[in-house]
């Protein structure tokens, strides 16, 4: 599973909603390899499925990873700061055994 915490819910609805995207759009998250850690994370709107894709919903957010991020991704939540150190996502990863100072990169 993969969730999304409320603050995450309400910028996810105004991004939608600023890009005028239909009801079939769905957050798709992943991970590429890059970052200073290693592995970085991915989001994006997407509305075509793929083979292998795990779909979940959480606080009424739809949320579609390949079978290889979900690996990584697992139990992680889906969260937004609006706090003075930094403004945006960011993910909590329990499976991240490091992460780098901007917590764009991690590593398992």
């Amino acid at each position: 599973m993969i969730y999304v915490s409320d603050l995450a819910k309400q910028k996810i609805s105004a991004l939608r909603r600023d890009a005028q995207l239909t009801d079939d759009y769905f957050l798709r998250v992943g991970v590429v390899g890059g970052g200073c850690s290693g592995l970085s994370y991915q989001m994006d709107f997407d509305n075509e499925s793929q083979a292998n894709d795990q779909i979940f919903e959480d606080n009424d957010v739809k949320v579609v990873t390949d079978l290889k991020s979900f690996l990584y991704l697992f139990g992680t939540t889906l969260d937004f700061s609006r706090g003075l150190e930094g403004k945006g996502f960011y993910f909590s990863n329990p499976n991240a055994t490091r992460t780098c100072g901007c917590g764009e990169s991690f590593s398992v």
